[in-house]
């Protein structure tokens, strides 16, 4: 499967199994920072109205995710 996204130009991100014969390389700094932008994203869906779509138009959402960005960045 890796094959496949690194021909597309495609670097995997996440780390091989520990009891893998042979290891790949992959970029421990990018990981960390995915794994940051996963969990804020998992923080994000705690928001009812933001994971639902409640709001109809753009700006009250774009209005709302800034308000939770903030509040998840204060905690």
């Amino acid at each position: 499967m890796v094959c496949v996204y690194t021909e597309t130009g495609a670097e995997a991100v996440i780390p091989p199994r520990n009891n893998r014969c042979a290891s790949r390389e992959f970029d421990r700094e990018r990981y960390k920072a995915r794994n940051l932008v996963e969990r804020f994203f998992n923080r994000l869906k705690q928001f009812r109205r933001l994971a639902t779509r409640y709001d109809k138009f753009a700006h009250p959402f774009s209005a709302f995710l800034h308000l939770a960005y903030a509040y998840i960045w204060l905690l």
